[in-house]
């Protein structure tokens, strides 16, 4: 049978067009471009029930809350080293967008960064502060598959969250912010979670 080979669809080749442009420009001052893939997670008290494991003829009874309170992760990835940067923030608007942003600006001082992310309505607000070493560029809408970030809630929901009823929101704070650090400790991790291949095939070096 004749070898596949992977090719970028239509719609990502504008987005990976972009990111070498912005390679070489940077270049020319001699910086080096950090790609990020950026996204937000809700964690709450509202428990879901996973698969368990449990002793033959022993039927596991899991505990839930129903309160719907909750918190928000924000997290930004870099496919191709698996670098992590994340912030736990009370909820999502453009004001701790911003914040966020900033963080990650601030972490990664001597780069420029492009940070890739859904169209949601706080990361095209008109009060979206972008700090000067940054750009930020747009996947299609509907298309949370491209964002390789979505791996990282999977993750957290599954290890952190999975059949554990958590007595207030500062313990699904705790939980969360262990989960969230234990993640950036690993970032061969990260990396095996998020190297999607169209990402990881673009090059950060300027030709």
């Amino acid at each position: 049978m004749p070898r596949r080979t992977w090719r970028p669809r239509p719609r990502l080749k504008k987005r990976r067009r972009a990111v070498r442009q912005e390679v070489a420009r940077q270049a020319e001052h001699g910086r080096r471009v950090r790609v990020m893939f950026q996204d937000e997670g809700r964690f709450g008290l509202l428990g879901t029930p996973r698969r368990c494991w449990a002793p033959s003829g022993v039927r596991p009874v899991v505990g839930a809350r129903l309160e719907r309170k909750s918190i928000d992760a924000f997290s930004a990835v870099s496919a191709h080293d698996g670098v992590l940067d994340s912030l736990v923030l009370p909820w999502v608007n453009a004001e701790t967008m911003s914040l966020f942003l900033a963080e990650v600006a601030q972490r990664h001082s001597s780069e420029f960064v492009v940070m890739v992310m859904d169209q949601a309505g706080w990361h095209l607000a008109g009060e979206l502060i972008v700090p000067a070493n940054m750009r930020l560029i747009f996947l299609p809408p509907y298309s949370p598959e491209l964002n390789p970030a979505e791996h990282l809630w999977d993750a957290l929901r599954a290890e952190s969250f999975a059949n554990t009823v958590f007595a207030d929101l500062d313990a699904v704070e705790r939980a969360l912010t262990k989960g969230l650090c234990a993640l950036e400790a690993n970032p061969a991790r990260t990396q095996s979670m998020t190297g999607f291949k169209w990402i990881t095939s673009i090059s950060l070096n300027a030709i």
